[in-house]
């Protein structure tokens, strides 16, 4: 006869929730392994006609949003055109990735201990790259956000980590 957990919040085996805070990065990761697979969709049936429509988003774009993250789209438009060349390549790469974001975001839905360790060591690592980026490069507020939003991620989990117990 098996013991039972003395700490059932503590336990990787049941099958509870996780915290709210925790299910918000859970959906952000599903969010963005949606627009991966959406992404890896649209390289996947790109075709010439995609080239001529690039110059009518951007004009578009630019009507509605005048130059707001104009420079980042220019650097899509360019990613993309070189991703044309090897697109099957890119596509295996982006559907990897949003396997990797889907597996995540089941895990910390349902309060696995790996999906923390793998959320905070997956973020955490790439934060001294974007200093690095916010400080060597010209100043970008979309940089910033981002650096921000991972140190939030890192926080969020790593708090949720110490009420754990896991740390």
């Amino acid at each position: 006869m098996s013991q039972p957990d003395p700490d059932p919040e503590l336990s990787n085996d049941t099958h509870r929730a996780s915290s709210k805070s925790i299910q918000a990065v859970a959906v952000y990761e599903r969010g963005k392994g949606v627009v991966a697979v959406l992404s890896a969709r649209g390289l996947w049936r790109w075709d010439e006609a995609w080239a001529d429509w690039w110059p009518t988003l951007t004009q578009t774009w630019q009507g509605y949003f005048g130059n707001v993250f104009a420079s980042q789209i220019e650097q899509l438009l360019a990613k993309t055109q070189t991703a044309i060349a090897h697109w099957q390549i890119f596509v295996a790469l982006i559907l990897v990735y949003a396997s990797l974001r889907f597996v995540e975001a089941y895990g910390l839905w349902n309060d696995k201990t790996w999906a923390y360790w793998f959320s905070v060591i997956g973020y955490g690592i790439f934060i001294p790259l974007e200093l690095y980026y916010l400080f060597t490069r010209p100043f970008d507020w979309l940089k910033l956000a981002v650096f921000v939003f991972n140190v939030v991620i890192v926080w969020v989990v790593y708090r949720n980590m110490r009420r754990k117990g896991l740390i």
